[in-house]
């Protein structure tokens, strides 16, 4: 993922909390709870509180945001001039979703409940009649729900929009309010982090802050985040927007819509002090554990170290292919390797083995 920002200044950098953003990783996170174990607890404690019919409209809406995070969370973005910030209130922000327009809306919408492009300008789906075939043909796919659920969007509109900002309403006061006083302070302290850095560090140093996956090229000109999606971006004549998120941990968002202000929406929580692998190192990884003679000299050295002659005697081959095969485990830095004398001995490296279901887990939610 990769946003163009020639030409930005840094005072059109904004850094700010957002609660309405909080209300959607709470509910994306009350919908998938297998994403956010260490919030299980919490999910599970809320759930129990819920009046049942605030419970069966969220049951009723949580294929909105529980398979992903919807740009209607973030409609700062979206406002003229792609420089505005998050409301300083859930009120404030839900006046913010109320002044897109219903085009905005019903695309960004349609982005998460059937999986609508949001990388380019495409037909207005409110007007245009294949637009909307193709919007209700993508739903299908999901189920009757979103079916239904499209149908009442692209025929009227203003009345989702009301029923979405009443649901969102009742979830503050039924349990985000309390958990909003909560997060807010670690939120705000995060930002004013952030501002330090910029003021004092510059942009490079802020968003190593944000996160390992997150680099600014050597000419500043280029943010890349690297996930397992593709999409670009740019922040034009517009401006480029940080929001941390407490509830969000492990994903980490770009906001790309075609014609929105860029968006990072990023966690607070502390990455692991060992460095986690690259969607490429990753990749690398299992493509070289995917090999049957490789997984066969696993099985040797995992159980210690052993010299590329012992392994070619063991298994029949000669030395030249087992180095081959060493070569691409090395180069996936799945290997350790030591000097006695003359010989060098070759170890799995175990760590880094047993890293990489919680490496491929933190890399396709991110």
């Amino acid at each position: 993922m990769s946003i163009d920002i020639s030409g930005l200044r840094t005072e059109r950098i904004t850094c700010a909390v957002s609660p309405l953003a909080e209300l959607g990783m709470a509910l994306h996170a009350l919908g998938e709870p297998g994403h956010h174990p260490s919030l299980r607890g919490w999910s599970a404690g809320v759930s129990s509180c819920l009046d049942p019919c605030l419970a069966d409209r969220i049951s009723e809406a949580d294929f909105l945001w529980r398979t992903t995070f919807s740009d209607v969370f973030l409609p700062f973005a979206g406002l003229p001039g792609r420089e505005a910030a998050p409301g300083g209130t859930l009120a404030e922000e839900l006046d913010q979703l109320d002044k897109l327009t219903d085009r905005q809306f019903v695309d960004a919408a349609l982005e998460f409940t059937c999986g609508y492009p949001d990388s380019h300008p495409g037909p207005d789906v409110l007007s245009d009649p294949a637009a909307r075939r193709r919007a209700l043909d993508l739903a299908a796919a999901r189920g009757p729900h979103q079916v239904a659920f499209t149908h009442r969007l692209l025929d009227e509109p203003p009345a989702v929009r009301g029923w979405l900002r009443r649901l969102l309403e009742e979830c503050d006061e039924a349990f985000f309010a309390d958990v909003w006083a909560r997060l807010r302070p670690e939120l705000a302290a995060d930002v004013r982090h952030k501002k330090e850095l910029l003021k004092h560090r510059g942009l490079a140093d802020a968003l190593a802050s944000v996160s390992r996956a997150v680099d600014l090229d050597e000419q500043g000109t280029r943010i890349t985040v690297d996930k397992f999606a593709d999409g670009h971006t740019t922040t034009g004549s517009g401006g480029l927007a940080m929001v941390p998120t407490s509830l969000g941990r492990p994903h980490l968002m770009v906001l790309h819509r075609y014609g929105w202000q860029p968006v990072l929406h990023y966690p607070v929580a502390a990455e692991a002090l060992t460095t986690r692998a690259s969607v490429d190192q990753l990749t690398r990884r299992m493509e070289a554990l995917a090999h049957p003679v490789r997984i066969r000299l696993c099985r040797y050295l995992a159980r210690g170290a052993y010299t590329t002659g012992e392994l070619a005697d063991s298994h029949g081959m000669t030395a030249p292919e087992i180095s081959r095969h060493l070569t691409v485990l090395k180069k996936a830095g799945l290997l350790t390797t030591q000097r006695r004398g003359r010989y060098v001995l070759h170890q799995l490296d175990l760590t880094t083995v047993a890293r990489l279901g919680g490496d491929f887990i933190e890399n396709v939610l991110r």
